[in-house]
């Protein structure tokens, strides 16, 4: 493991990305750089983030600590002063040496991150944001009356936008400079990248649609609000219905249907954004080569988490599904998931979305199998470097021995954990996304192998403590039957069933998700 000293990082982050790649199995989608990284890397099939929402995903991943311990669940707080001066991942890098930036959206900007994005603790210099980003939220979608509008549906021709850019473009030539700046430096570096889409307003270069002909578009597999889901567990997608072309709907809340032929629009749209941001990812990628890079440098992929297109009656994030907390997590370590006979060529080439979407690859991805969840990402990156031994304390599991070892099937019994606040029992406005002082309800979240088991409690804002007898409803999902997750058998099990299954887990594990707990919560 000696070769892995002084290994530069390239930390790529997409914001709202479910696992709609072509790696991951999807069919409709068009994602080739991604694609072709996955090919010569390690990826993993089960990996969810912890709260599907932003900040606490983010806060959550970075500092390798559940929601209930950094104790954000909103935007509104800062870790370092509300929960505990916590080390982030690229802070660990910069105190073992490295000189650490970061471009675009890696942690949530504002008060999540002390309105620095964490500096100077994580970066070396301070953190950059694209300067076309301030129009993402204005209106800039022409409609068609002809005037601007703040859509949904954006669809743009960028050499009209201010500047002749947008947000993820000027993202990545800052990216591409920075590593221009660092190629020929003994200093090795850590460069986070946050992409930005394909987080709404879908305001991505309007050629980006060509690629999805709407007419060969289709509505998710289960549209409809699954007859037996609790009303706590429903997001009535609030965001989205703020933009200006969702409210000409007139679309009844919180449980009112979006037309069908918006539906495939909004599809339709959310699968370029991500063909548009693959595009951005493919630049990247080349830059590397170009800079002689690639076999010195571990390049991760993932998201902070997805997003509903439709499944369930739902948009957006905001909930304990899998579309909205099962995220990419690729990891590529040159010499370990790629061969020394690849890097003597070019080891990621450029491949345009627009002209080439079905390269063939010289090898197929290794998948794994592995269940986890986001905070396992210091301990996947940190062990692939054998001059970090410190014991480091975080709540993931250490699985950077895959890296080394042959699958041998998947754990039976491994466990994700997810979670997710509620005001009230019933959708109201602010359902999606409470402050922490609205929260009355904690949905905790178990994702194996065969099921998703969720349990909606009572919680105190104040305290932060979980009230294990006041369970306001319950969410059973046998996934060999049900993948979808839309048939709820909750109510079917007796309460020694579940009790069992959950006393065969890891008591280290559970503790570390139930930490407010004296029992484990009971079925009724």
């Amino acid at each position: 493991m000696g070769s892995f000293r002084r290994r530069n990082v390239l930390f790529i982050m997409a914001d709202d990305l479910r696992t709609s790649l072509g790696c991951y199995g999807d069919s409709v989608v068009k994602s080739p750089n991604i694609d072709q990284l996955a090919s010569k890397s390690k990826v993993f099939l089960n990996a969810y983030a912890q709260q599907a929402v932003c900040a606490p995903s983010r806060t959550s991943m970075l500092t390798s600590r559940r929601p209930d311990t950094t104790r954000l669940y909103d935007f509104k707080s800062y870790w370092r002063v509300h929960s505990g001066n916590y080390t982030t991942l690229p802070q660990y890098f910069k105190s073992q040496g490295y000189f650490t930036m970061s471009v675009g959206k890696v942690f949530h900007p504002g008060i999540a991150s002390n309105h620095t994005d964490d500096y100077p603790y994580s970066w070396s210099i301070p953190a950059y944001h694209p300067a076309s980003f301030r129009y993402e939220k204005e209106k800039m979608c022409k409609g068609e009356d002809g005037k601007l509008h703040a859509n949904l549906l954006c669809a743009v021709n960028v050499t009209q936008q201010p500047g002749g850019t947008l947000p993820d473009m000027e993202s990545t030539d800052e990216a591409v400079r920075l590593l221009k700046t660092r190629a020929n430096d003994d200093v090795p570096f850590f460069l986070a990248v946050g992409f930005h889409k394909p987080h709404i307003p879908f305001r991505i270069p309007q050629e980006y649609l060509g690629l999805y002909p709407i007419e060969q578009m289709t509505l998710a597999p289960d549209p409809n609000v699954p007859k037996l889901l609790p009303p706590v567990a429903y997001n009535p997608w609030t965001d989205v219905r703020k933009r200006d072309d969702v409210q000409k709907l007139n679309i009844s809340f919180p449980y009112g249907p979006i037309p069908k032929d918006f539906q495939l629009r909004i599809r339709q749209h959310y699968y370029a954004a991500v063909s548009y941001m693959d595009a951005q990812v493919g630049r990247l990628l080349r830059t590397l080569d170009e800079l002689g890079l690639a076999n010195s440098t571990t390049v991760v992929f993932t998201s902070d988490h997805g997003w509903s297109l439709g499944e369930h009656g739902e948009w957006a994030k905001y909930s304990n599904f899998d579309v909205t907390t099962h995220v990419p997590l690729i990891f590529f370590v040159p010499g370990v998931t790629s061969c020394h006979d690849q890097l003597r060529e070019s080891t990621f080439p450029f491949i345009d979305p627009l002209t080439q979407s079905k390269p063939i690859f010289k090898s197929k991805p290794e998948h794994a199998r592995y269940q986890c969840d986001l905070t396992t990402i210091s301990f996947l990156l940190l062990g692939l470097f054998s001059c970090f031994q410190k014991e480091l304390c975080t709540e993931g599991n250490n699985l950077a021995y895959t890296f080394q070892h042959q699958e041998q099937g998947q754990d039976e019994e491994a466990i994700s954990f997810s979670q997710y606040p509620r005001p009230a029992d019933t959708p109201q406005v602010n359902s999606d996304l409470p402050d922490l002082k609205d929260i009355k309800i904690m949905g905790y979240s178990l994702r194996s192998r065969d099921y998703r088991y969720t349990l909606w409690l009572g919680f105190n804002p104040k305290t932060f403590k979980v009230n294990v007898s006041d369970v306001h409803a319950g969410e059973l999902y046998m996934l060999a039957d049900d993948p979808g997750q839309d048939n709820n058998v909750y109510s079917d099990f007796e309460p020694s069933v579940m009790l069992t299954k959950m006393a065969s887990l890891p008591h280290v594990t559970l503790n570390s998700f139930f930490r407010n707990y004296t029992q484990l919560p009971l079925i009724n």
